[in-house]
């Protein structure tokens, strides 16, 4: 059987490489000092990207057309930064997102991002919905950008450790951004949350080797040295699309 040469490249390519925790902190270093990337920048790219994928795998027409909401999850680093990004971002592509963003951080982009969400007039929850309430108050979905790579999991206190407890229990679909939060970036969790959906941001981590959900990869726009550099062997994006699946 003949191969078309789109089919011929793909079997040609080395496979996707999964980046450790050094290589993303190393990554994103070499993004902000050599590559001159401003952090808002990388931010806004990154939670429009989640956006856009959160739209591929739940479009408005398979939710309720009439309440397409979405609750978003913030935690305090930056992984939480890119949540209120994406949640902004989901407003404009006209679904109804909910924030809840307990413990805020004191820092300059988190409060530009909170506010930048607030004049969106996107409400901001006092509290975390029960499994139960999270079913009858009809969100669609919940997008889990609580704890990303960045964070110590022996650190973790909270109210993240009762956050983690009630997405583990919860029967609507997750979405997670880079990493199921309370994953080790460098190993698959066992009894971690289990997101129907995965957002990998610039490159897949180790830990989603063997993740068997649907996963996106949002990292179009790292420049060709540093794919080449880190040898990524990212697939190729479909059309302009900043996102693929993986």
């Amino acid at each position: 059987m003949n191969l078309s040469a789109a089919e011929q490249e793909c079997e040609s390519r080395e496979p996707q490489h999964y980046l450790s925790k050094e290589e993303v902190v190393a990554m994103e270093t070499e993004l902000l000092s050599d590559y001159r990337f401003g952090r808002p920048q990388l931010m806004e790219i990154l939670g429009h990207a989640c956006a856009v994928a959160i739209t591929k795998a739940f479009p408005l027409s398979s939710l309720d057309k009439r309440q397409p909401t979405v609750l978003v999850i913030c935690g305090p680093d930056q992984n939480g930064c890119v949540g209120l990004a994406c949640a902004r971002n989901l407003r404009v592509f006209e679904y109804i997102p909910t924030v809840f963003y307990p413990k805020r951080s004191p820092n300059s982009l988190h409060q530009d991002f909170t506010v930048q969400c607030e004049k969106m007039d996107i409400p901001f929850l006092s509290y975390l919905p029960t499994e139960v309430q999270l079913i009858n108050d009809a969100y669609n979905l919940v997008v889990d950008a609580v704890l990303g790579p960045e964070t110590e999991l022996a650190a973790v206190r909270e109210p993240f450790t009762s956050i983690l407890t009630t997405l583990r229990g919860v029967k609507i679909p997750i979405v997670s951004l880079d990493i199921p939060s309370g994953w080790d970036v460098d190993e698959a969790s066992v009894d971690g949350i289990n997101p129907a959906v995965l957002i990998s941001l610039m490159a897949p981590k180790k830990c989603a080797c063997g993740f068997l959900g649907t996963h996106f990869l949002a990292g179009r726009f790292l420049p060709y040295d540093i794919q080449k550099k880190y040898e990524l062997n990212s697939p190729r994006f479909p059309g302009t699309d900043c996102v693929v699946k993986l």
